[in-house]
């Protein structure tokens, strides 16, 4: 299957560069370019994609808005956000995660990394490590609201609330196999059912709920 990918940077050599590195791969295709966050909704509006590369700071409309509409507009989470960072706008990614996008990405990531993110997202899944999404929340929980309990955090198990708050902890799926003593196939059998009954996007937006909810604190 061929993932078609839309490119939103403003700066037009990013872009092409971007583009030079996709196009080389026989199963990814560029199918538009935007540059900025206005553009990119426009651009989306008329193009089918599977993973849009989001750069956060643009002018006219940033990234972090731009995934936000995106993601109400097209709640089956088709396409998938994969925004892009530098090391001083942490707090933006972030904010892109509460707005719903997949994961994230430093814009210095070597080549290999980036295609590798792009196959990883456009298959459901988060492109960020837990430890690093830790960090993100701890550093930046200030940001979060009062925490509200959820009420679909009532339809866990036992057993999936357990493996839900070791995610949230920071914990990969084979770091949680070892602690609860369960194959690692069984620890993404029970992901991918937290995910189902809370109506999640993939890994990061179940921690982000997690600490939302109170049911994890920074640092806890």
């Amino acid at each position: 299957m061929t993932v078609r990918v839309v490119i939103v940077d403003d700066q037009a050599l990013v872009r092409a560069g971007f583009r030079m590195v996709l196009d080389s791969q026989p199963d990814l295709e560029v199918v538009g370019e935007a540059i900025d966050g206005a553009d990119a909704l426009r651009v989306l509006a008329r193009t089918e994609a599977d993973v849009v590369v989001m750069d956060i700071r643009m002018p006219t409309m940033d990234g972090v808005e731009a995934t936000r509409r995106l993601c109400a507009d097209r709640p089956t989470g088709t396409p998938r956000v994969l925004v892009l960072t530098t090391f001083d706008t942490e707090a933006d990614a972030f904010a892109a995660l509460q707005a719903g996008a997949s994961g994230f990405l430093l814009k210095n990531v070597p080549p290999e990394e980036l295609l590798a993110a792009i196959r990883v997202v456009a298959q459901g899944d988060s492109v960020v490590a837990p430890s690093i999404t830790r960090r993100l929340l701890d550093r930046f929980a200030g940001q979060l609201a009062v925490p509200i309990a959820d009420p679909r955090l009532t339809q866990l198990t036992e057993r999936e609330h357990e493996v839900l708050l070791l995610v949230a902890q920071g914990l990969s799926n084979a770091e949680i196999a070892a602690q609860v003593h369960v194959a690692e196939a069984t620890v993404k059998t029970h992901v991918g059912r937290i995910l189902a009954k809370l109506q999640l996007r993939d890994r990061v937006q179940a921690v982000v709920l997690a600490y939302e909810s109170g049911l994890v604190t920074p640092g806890g």
